[in-house]
C-alpha cells in the first residue's frame, strides 16, 4: 500500500563556496493523487550531478537555476504505483527528470518506460542515460578522434570522462586519464583499458602528463577546468579539439576563477574548443543510446557506480562529488520496487 505522507528535498539556501548540507530542506507532504493522464511514481534510484551546483546559483544559464524552497528536480528511475494514462501501467520501469520526491505525480509525457531485461535499470542515469550520451555527443561530435590519435580526459574516472575514454579506444585513438588518486589510475588502465593515467594531485602532474603524451595532444575532453586544463594546454598538437563539458574545479569557487590566458596556446595550434550541454543533440538521441547499447552489450563498454543507499543521505551524496570519492556514476538507491519486476 502506498503510504500517505512522503520527504521531498528543497533547496533552503544559494551555497556560497562549497555546499553544505544545510543548504538542502527536507519536507513533508501528502503523497499526491494522479489525475487524467497523469501517474503516481515511486523513486527507486536518483541521480546527483555536478551541473546541479551551477542551477543553485541565481546566475543566467542554459537552464533555469533552482527556486528557493521548492523541490530539486534531477535524474529519477522510478516505478508506476498508480496510473490513469492509458500509456503505463502499474509496476512499468520509467525514468526522467523529475523530483527529489518518494512519491510524484507526472504528466505522461515526462517520462519513458524502460525494460529492466535489456539492462540494470540504474544504467539509464549513467552509461545509457545523459552521463553516456554527454560523453558519445562531445567525444564524436566536437572531439572526432582519429585512429592512432592521442585523446586525453580529465575527470576521466567520472560517469562521463570514463565513458569518453572507452568511446575513444573504440575508435582506435591512444587515450590518457587524468584523475585524483592512485585507486583510480589502476582502475583506468587495469578495468577500463586507458593507454595510461596521472594523477593530478602529485606534485610531478605536469611531468608524469608530459611523459604520458610523448607525441602531444590531439583531443582534450575537459571536464575540469582549472591548473589540470592548464597543463593540458602546454601539450596541445596544431589541429586539436576540445570539447568543453565540465568545469568542476571551479563549481565552487567564491571569487573568480583566475588562470593562463589560453588564446596564445589556441592560435599556435589552430586548436579548437567548443562548450556544449547533451542538450544540444535531444533530436539525435536515440542514436547515440543505440550505439551505447550494442558497445554495452558487446562488451566494449564497462561502468561503475557509487551507490549511497537511502533518500535522507541524497544531500551527503551530492556532496560527495566534490570530495572525489565516486568512482563512475553516483546514485542514490531510495527504495526497493514494490510492483514492478526487475
Amino acid at each position: 500500500m502506498t503510504q500517505s505522507t512522503q520527504q521531498t528535498i528543497t533547496l533552503a539556501n544559494r551555497p556560497k563556496g562549497m555546499p553544505s548540507k544545510e543548504d538542502f530542506k527536507f519536507v513533508e507532504s501528502e503523497v499526491p493523487s494522479p489525475k487524467e493522464n497523469q501517474i503516481l511514481i515511486r523513486t527507486l534510484y536518483l541521480s546527483v550531478d555536478p551541473y546541479m551546483r551551477g542551477r543553485m546559483q541565481d546566475t543566467k544559464s542554459y537552464i533555469a537555476p533552482f527556486e528557493l524552497n521548492k523541490v530539486i528536480t534531477g535524474g529519477v528511475v522510478a516505478e508506476v504505483v498508480e496510473s490513469k494514462s492509458s500509456s503505463f501501467k502499474q509496476g512499468d520501469v520509467v525514468v526522467g527528470n523529475i523530483d527529489w520526491a518518494e512519491y510524484t505525480v507526472v504528466n505522461e509525457k515526462q517520462v519513458r518506460v524502460i525494460d529492466p531485461k535489456v539492462a540494470p535499470i540504474t544504467t539509464h542515469l549513467g552509461i545509457l542515460g545523459m552521463t553516456g550520451l554527454t560523453a558519445y555527443f562531445g567525444l564524436l561530435d566536437i572531439g572526432k578522434p582519429q585512429e592512432g590519435e592521442t585523446v586525453v580526459v580529465s575527470g576521466a574516472a567520472g560517469a562521463v570522462g570514463s565513458v569518453v575514454g572507452q568511446i575513444a579506444k573504440i575508435k582506435g585513438a591512444k587515450v590518457v586519464g587524468i584523475a585524483g588518486s592512485d585507486e583510480k589510475i589502476e582502475y583506468l588502465t587495469k578495468e577500463l583499458g586507458f593507454d595510461g593515467a596521472v594523477n593530478y594531485k602529485k606534485e610531478s602532474f605536469e611531468t608524469d602528463l608530459k611523459n604520458a603524451v610523448p607525441d602531444g595532444v590531439d583531443v582534450y575532453y575537459d571536464n575540469v577546468g582549472g591548473q589540470v586544463t592548464d597543463a593540458v594546454f602546454k601539450l596541445l598538437n596544431m589541429n586539436a579539439r576540445i570539447p568543453l563539458c565540465g568545469a568542476i574545479s571551479s563549481y565552487n569557487a567564491e571569487g573568480k576563477d583566475f588562470g593562463p590566458r589560453l588564446q596564445s596556446a589556441m592560435i599556435k595550434t589552430s586548436a579548437l574548443m567548443k562548450g556544449f550541454t547533451v542538450g544540444n543533440y535531444a533530436d539525435r538521441f536515440q542514436e547515440g543510446a543505440s550505439d551505447l547499447g550494442q558497445w554495452l552489450q558487446q562488451g566494449k563498454l564497462k561502468y561503475e557506480e557509487t551507490i549511497v543507499e537511502g533518500f535522507e543521505n541524497t544531500p551527503e551524496a551530492f556532496l560527495d562529488l566534490f570530495k572525489g570519492k565516486n568512482l563512475g556514476k553516483q546514485l542514490v538507491k531510495v527504495a526497493d520496487p514494490e510492483y514492478a519486476v526487475l
